[in-house]
């Protein structure tokens, strides 16, 4: 945990918020964590009021679900942790029989409610929520003064109200009702749309009116400084609304700027804003990290890093949740991406070296897939290297391979999907998506490096070709036996000095043999020098391949058009060749001494202005000669 004090601005790599993060989520474990809420209903409003004083923890209040019947059904069941009292259950005013037990609220409707049709119930309860380290529920202070804050990420929201605490079911709508002492203030998400005071006591509601997760669900009181700015955003004008703690205000006031460029950005690249109708704000609090709640970013700083990550989540995250925390890089590894993305476009000079810090982290250790495998282990749910690190990765990937148009209209695709707008999506649903927008399939990519485990390292052997080309092996070995090989385009720099020229080659195997013109004749060459790729350990070698087959000569074009002909030489052994043009009648025309480098140069021969007819090239070297007809 960062201490608070005054570093209202500190910068934060990814590894500390993931670090952070994993603290809070840490504290979580075993068969607590599983939801026992119904799968018979199909939430569609929470309505919540909630009496609050930040020096007290502990909270009283009522919660109205309204629900639409998915199965005939006299019975619903709600996830709320037994150490809170539930005091009372109804519906309408008819009082409803239930059962508190084992962290689950089991309430008996007194009639049947058809498939399809509507019906509401109110739970009241009060208590002091489980003490649960960094997160759910927590009462503390700043220089003094009490604060409460929520953070229900991932299965903490029944810590502190009852609710479906799943990732099935998110509500349409949301009300929070605060009931706080006077000089506070108490935020929620959404937009404020009443508040008012009998001087002793403040309330302020809050709405929402589109769909959120239950672990979305947010509240803080304090004596908040708020302020507010506006963003433009393609033809809306949007608040920007920040609540921080007073003595923060001036470092929150002078860096949110960078929040609005952030949302510009986002918003310009991956699709409008996914909350436009309402705002989007930061909430100071006391953990160490962030916590994107829905339209309402809870933040420790103003740290870049920090506020365009828990931005990112508005898109990825809020809008679109991962379906199940088996696929937590959904959530994860595209807020890491879009942070990074937002970081490189701002500060391109220290592109290299943060990506060489992030790619360092993942090939660290030699497996590890980004599919979390044991959804029971929080630490691995919120790895830093495998859901932040390498899952962004597999964007950064997919975006070198697909191309930046493809790949952002592949990502913009996937988050306006009508099937997982505003809902929940799988890898594949991902996968789908941008494999409709490539036109290519992606199965093997996601097989290799969602599922698969480890990173690949190359060994380039290389030489040249003549004075303008370049013939070169492309051998890889991988880290973990679960992918024997990764089908990966890899991007390779031929330098000489100022000359440089990159080349993108897909090897199908280990060992695959490329011959490409450059148009000189490099002395360096570079594996990834933009680091687009996840591998490590690579290596170049220069070498002398052997001369296989017989002398090859090539000329294109041939028949010549508008442009003089280039003629290929390869596989010759010797150093040299001498190679003279012929007209039909035997004149000699052109005559040219080549130089050879491993038996190859090519050249070309300045015969457009010579008038049509068959021509004939003659090359000689050492005792032998070949002749191949140009034609004009």
């Amino acid at each position: 945990m960062l201490a608070s004090g005054n570093v209202w601005s500190q910068e934060f790599s990814t590894a500390q918020i993931a670090s952070f993060e994993k603290q809070n989520y840490a504290r979580l474990n075993g068969s607590a964590n599983i939801s026992q809420a119904s799968t018979n209903i199909d939430v569609k409003k929470y309505r919540c009021e909630w009496t609050i004083d930040p020096a007290f923890r502990y909270i009283s209040g009522s919660v109205v679900i309204l629900f639409q019947a998915l199965t005939n059904t006299d019975n619903i069941i709600l996830d709320l942790k037994s150490v809170l009292s539930a005091d009372s259950v109804k519906t309408g005013n008819s009082g409803l029989f239930f059962q508190h037990q084992n962290d689950a609220l089991n309430i008996q409707l007194g009639h049947e409610v058809l498939q399809g049709e509507m019906d509401s119930v109110r739970i009241w309860y009060h208590g002091v929520p489980a003490q649960t380290g960094f997160g759910s529920f927590i009462q503390t202070s700043h220089l003094g003064v009490p604060v409460i804050w929520t953070l229900s990420e991932p299965y903490g929201a029944s810590d502190w109200w009852p609710c479906k605490n799943d990732l099935t079911d998110k509500a349409d709508t949301l009300e929070v009702t605060l009931h706080i002492p006077e000089g506070n203030r108490g935020v929620s998400n959404g937009l404020l749309w009443e508040e008012y005071s009998d001087g002793i006591t403040r309330t302020m509601k809050w709405r929402s009116n589109y769909p959120i997760a239950s672990y979305l669900v947010c509240l803080a009181v304090t004596n908040f400084h708020e302020f507010n700015r506006s963003v433009t955003l393609g033809d809306v004008v949007m608040p920007m609304q920040t609540f921080c703690y007073p003595e923060a205000a001036s470092v929150f006031e002078a860096n949110t700027q960078k929040t609005i460029d952030a949302l510009q950005l986002f918003h310009r690249y991956f699709g409008p804003y996914p909350f436009l109708d309402e705002k989007y704000g930061h909430v100071q609090f006391s953990w160490g990290g962030g916590m994107e709640h829905q339209t309402n970013s809870f933040v420790v700083n103003i740290g870049e890093t920090l506020t365009s990550h828990e931005l990112a989540h508005q898109w990825f995250g809020d809008k679109i949740t991962t379906a199940s925390w088996e696929g937590a890089w959904l959530n994860e590894g595209f807020a890491t991406f879009l942070a990074r993305f937002y970081m490189e476009n701002k500060y391109p000079q220290n592109m290299l070296n943060a990506r060489r810090v992030v790619v360092g982290n993942i090939t660290s250790q030699p497996g590890g897939s980004v599919r979390v495998n044991d959804t029971a282990n929080l630490s691995r749910i919120f790895d830093n290297r495998l859901s932040y690190d390498k899952g962004s990765y597999l964007l950064q990937m997919l975006r070198f391979s697909l191309g930046d148009s493809v790949f952002f209209a592949g990502m913009r695709r996937y988050v306006s999907d009508p099937l997982l707008a505003y809902g929940f999506a799988r890898t594949a649903d991902f996968q789908r998506n941008m494999e409709a927008a490539s036109g290519k399939d992606l199965n093997n990519f996601f097989t290799e490096w969602y599922y698969g485990e480890g990173y690949p390292m190359f060994t380039i052997k290389w030489a040249n070709l003549g004075s303008t080309r370049v013939k070169f092996q492309v051998n890889q070995q991988t880290s973990h036996p679960t992918v024997p090989f990764f089908h990966i385009p890899v991007p390779l720099t031929f330098r000489k000095g100022a000359l440089s020229q990159t080349i993108v080659v897909a090897p199908r195997y280990s060992g695959e043999l490329f011959e490409r013109e450059v148009g000189f004749s490099p002395d360096t060459v570079l594996v990834d020098q933009n680091l687009d790729l996840i591998s490590a350990y690579n290596s170049v070698e220069k070498v002398n391949f052997p001369i296989e087959g017989d002398p090859k000569i090539e000329i294109f074009p041939n028949p010549v058009g508008s442009v003089n002909p280039v003629i290929q030489l390869s596989n010759f052994s010797n150093s040299s060749l001498h190679l003279q043009l012929f007209n039909s009648t035997g004149q000699l025309l052109i005559e040219k001494e080549l130089q050879l480098i491993n038996g190859a140069e090519q050249t070309t021969l300045p015969v457009i202005s010579f008038p049509k007819g068959v021509y004939f090239l003659k090359c000689k070297y050492g005792n032998h000669f070949m002749i191949r007809k140009l034609l004009r």
